[in-house]
């Protein structure tokens, strides 16, 4: 008999939901033309692809043709990012970003830094937020692009980002404001016109639609420079046939996302509550990572001193308990996560670090079962430590 599987890495992934998988089902067998097609199968397929297009606007609050369909979080942070770059590169080669973004942020700022680009990485303090005043102090005449992501997806600290795109707008009008809300898709209102972003990433697989699907916003006026040449497809951006099952999952999951959005984050306020309060209080010299407020109601990040995070991930799985380190995308290699040292952590604490992230699906009992179990494995391995032990 196989055991039951508490699943706490939603940061990761998430399982696709029924209503998602329903609404997919008919464009794998009976709804297969190409959209790019003249034909009636080809004209019912990109009748499809406008309707998603539209309701993704609708919910999100700007325009169908300020949405391009991606295939991951990671294509559109690189599309933002070197497209922007690339296209505006005559005005200036300053960057600014913060030093704990999501890797395919922090890897693409690398290679543009190597194509001879300028990049100023802001602070994180203690608390897990960006320093403003440096901010204020970066943004130049030559500044042609700020990213700052929505919500860490280590940590779950939501940055100010209204106050971002104030501060850099009021320096600099022609500066761009990018931002990663990847994570914060689904759990804090988004209100893209209210908000004056510029470029915005969002993906599907965080909020119960399937991997291979996301989207980049990019506000009307925005030049970018295609990463995808091909075909015309989205608007002549980013080349390719478009996944019409899966973008009208997506469409679909933020849509259910967005009307069980304060339900839902009642209930996993709650459980994520339960759960730091029970482990800072079971287990000693424990600690949270980043403030307790004004985070994702789906992340806990907790530091064990003593014990290192793989041995706790490989013990709880052991277990049923799926957990992380940190972010998926940076789990294979091992290295100290680049989040955690940005907000000043020791070794120890960093090396023991656990990611916990809920999802709608979660519950009391298994948040029980986590701190039933936690506290004796933090014990042994603490025991086994000789870092610990001195």
């Amino acid at each position: 008999m196989s055991k039951k599987i508490i699943y706490l890495d939603n940061a990761a992934t998430t399982k696709v939901d029924d209503a998602v998988l329903k609404e997919m089902l008919p464009y794998f067998k009976e709804k297969y033309g190409n959209a790019s097609s003249l034909h009636s199968k080809g004209i019912e397929a990109e009748k499809a692809l406008s309707e998603a297009r539209k309701k993704v606007a609708g919910l999100l609050n700007c325009l169908p043709e300020e949405i391009i369909f991606t295939s991951c979080g990671s294509e559109s942070n690189n599309f933002a990012l070197k497209g922007a770059a690339h296209a505006l590169k005559e005005r200036g080669k300053h960057i600014i970003s913060s030093k704990f973004e999501h890797p395919s942020v922090m890897n693409s700022l690398r290679a543009l830094e190597e194509d001879g680009f300028e990049v100023t990485y802001l602070n994180i303090d203690r608390n897990g937020f960006i320093d403003l005043n440096q901010l204020k102090k970066s943004v130049r005449k030559d500044t042609l692009l700020v990213s700052v992501m929505l919500a860490n997806n280590e940590i779950g600290m939501i940055q100010p980002l209204k106050e971002v795109i104030e501060i850099v707008k009021q320096k600099n009008p022609g500066t761009l404001v990018h931002s990663d809300a990847v994570q914060a898709l689904g759990k804090l209102k988004i209100d893209l016109k209210g908000l004056g972003v510029d470029l915005m990433s969002f993906s599907g697989h965080k909020i119960h639609a399937p991997k291979g699907v996301a989207l980049l916003f990019k506000k009307k006026g925005v030049a970018l420079k295609p990463l995808i040449h091909g075909g015309e497809q989205e608007n002549k951006l980013r080349a390719g046939t478009e996944n019409i099952a899966f973008i009208a999952g997506f469409a679909k999951a933020i849509e259910v996302a967005l009307n069980e959005r304060s339900e839902n984050n009642k209930k996993m306020i709650k459980l994520r509550n339960k759960l730091i309060d029970g482990l800072l209080e079971k287990i000693p010299q424990s600690s949270l990572n980043g403030a307790r407020e004004n985070r994702l109601p789906t992340i806990a990040s907790i530091a064990f001193p003593g014990a290192e995070g793989e041995s706790i991930l490989l013990r709880l799985d052991a277990l049923g308990i799926c957990v992380s380190t940190g972010s998926a995308c940076s789990q294979k290699s091992l290295k100290p996560s680049h989040v955690l040292k940005a907000l000043g952590l020791d070794a120890l604490r960093v090396h023991g670090s656990i990611r916990f992230s809920l999802n709608k699906h979660s519950t009391e009992k298994e948040i029980d079962f986590v701190l039933d179990n936690l506290p004796g494995i933090i014990k042994e391995l603490r025991e086994m430590s000789p870092a610990w032990r001195k």
